[in-house]
Formats: structure tokens, sequence, C-alpha cells
């Protein structure tokens, strides 16, 4: 036999040992007791990738400002590090990200980019995204799969339902990447169909504000924050928190949709824990 494959007494300890922490780590803590969901759907947005970090970090410039660009590594690990004190709390978190702080296919559109072009840049861009969450989270001990819609089998696994689900069961976070895989559609359409898919307990939406108000608390000192809001009421009054589709899909299958300041440290872990934050959109008050 090599000698390599010989264990000292020492190293079957320490391997014995490991395998304990494995199987205690396996285990659902008694914070897992209290969850409220099992199973969540993180969208997050590509501007947050680009902001500065620290409290108040993801928060955007001021309205109409020229959003920022590209990938900002500290910020990263600080998101990163909220999802995994989630993580560790016992829920299962799937997450969608967008790419506006790579490219954002309506801007490009508007630039005179054909649309369909625009977008499978935008769907590229999740990628990278992607990729650059999982390296942060994996950094800090989290298993981690990148799963995209459109083809790149060299960097990400295929997006296939019942192996995402596997994932999750496994206790992986999966970052689902490439929006739906078809041009015109959001990555907040994306959150809405992939929740649903995995069968999801509720889309927890990450933003630059604590929730959804009656008018834009950056212009109107007065706003009102609301706790609870209807599907229909968000339709109605044609609030862009999310996509109108994304809304309607979630009204169509009853997926709750929380609506959260990701700037505040903590933020995610609190809400899988159900403490009352931000706005909860469903269908009745």
């Amino acid at each position: 036999m090599d000698g390599s494959d010989h264990q000292s007494p020492g190293s079957t300890a320490e391997t014995a040992s490991a395998q304990g922490q494995n199987l205690a780590d396996a285990v659902p803590s008694v914070l897992d007791r209290r969850l409220r969901w099992r199973r969540v759907l993180l969208k997050l947005s590509g501007e947050a990738f680009a902001a500065e970090h620290g409290p108040g970090g993801p928060a955007q410039t001021e309205a109409g400002a020229e959003p920022r660009v590209g990938l900002n590594y500290a910020t990263i690990r600080g998101i990163a590090s909220e999802v995994v004190a989630a993580h560790h709390s016992g829920v299962e978190i799937a997450i969608v990200i967008g790419a506006g702080n790579i490219v954002r296919g309506e801007r490009a559109a508007q630039a005179g980019m054909e649309r369909a072009a625009a977008d499978y840049m935008g769907m590229l861009g999740t990628v990278i995204n992607s990729m650059a969450l999982q390296d942060a989270l994996e950094k800090q001990g989290v298993q981690t799969r990148v799963m995209s819609a459109i083809a790149m089998a060299e960097v990400a696994e295929p997006f296939i339902r019942r192996r995402a689900i596997r994932h999750l069961e496994k206790g992986r976070v999966v970052v689902l990447a490439g929006g739906t895989g078809n041009p015109f559609f959001t990555t907040d359409t994306a959150a809405s169909l992939r929740a649903n898919e995995i069968r999801a307990d509720a889309v927890l939406k990450a933003t630059n504000v604590d929730g959804i108000y009656d008018k834009d608390p950056r212009k109107f000192s007065d706003a009102v924050r609301h706790t609870h809001i209807t599907y229909d009421e968000c339709i109605q009054k044609n609030l862009r928190v999310m996509d109108q589709t994304a809304f309607t899909f979630c009204r169509e299958y009853d997926i709750p949709i929380i609506v959260f300041d990701i700037a505040q440290p903590g933020n995610i872990r609190r809400v899988v824990l159900g403490e009352s934050i931000g706005t909860l959109v469903g269908r009745s008050i």
C-alpha cells in the first residue's frame, strides 16, 4: 500500500471530528423552528453589486441619475455575508440577480440596439454577477451552484428544475442566472417564474428602500410605508418595485412578495425569521 493511503490515529480522529461537524451543520438549528419561510427566492438588483459597501451602500443615487456600473467586490462580499447569515438559520435560498450594473437591455434598446440582442447581453451580464456572488459565498464556506437558463457548460450548470430543488435540499445556495432564457422578460419575471418552479414559499425582493410607499419617499417627506398591500393594488397603481408581469404571475400562483431594504445588515435573516420589516405583497390585507 502506498504511504499516502495510510491514516494515522490522529488523522482518523480529525476526520471523524470533521464528519461530526458536517453532521451537526446538517441538523436544523434552533432558529430553524422559528422560520417563517422554509425556501425562498431572493431577488437582487445588479446595481447593488456596483454600490458602495456599508450601511446605505447599496442605495442608489438620486432618482433619474445614471446607475452605477461594474463590480464592487467589497459590496458583493457584504451581500454574501447577509445571505450566509440567513442560510445558517436553516432556510433554503435560491437567488436571481439582475445585470443593471453591466448592461440593461431596455437602456441599450433606447440607445438604438436591437432589443432582443440587448436582452441577451443582459442575460450574459447576470451570469457574470452570479459567478461573482458564487465566489464570495464559497469563500465564506457555503456551497453554491450557478444554474443558467442559457447554455454555458464551462461556467454554469443548465437550469433543470428537479436538480435545482435537489441542490436546495442538500443545503446549497442556488444562483439562477440567464433570466428566463428569453428576451423581452425582466429578471423580476424570471424570479417569479423560478420561485414557482422550485416551490419557494416567498419571493424576497431586495431594494434600496425599506418597503413600498404610497409615494416616492425620496421626494416626499410625508410618504407612508405600506406594511401589507395586495397584488391588485400594485398592478392598478403601476408600482415599479417589480414589473407588472412579475406581480401578475405571483398573484396567479399566490406567491407572497416581501419588499425590504438590502442595505440594512441582517434584513434577509430577519425576513425569513418572520420579523415585520418591509412590505408584504399578498392577495388580501
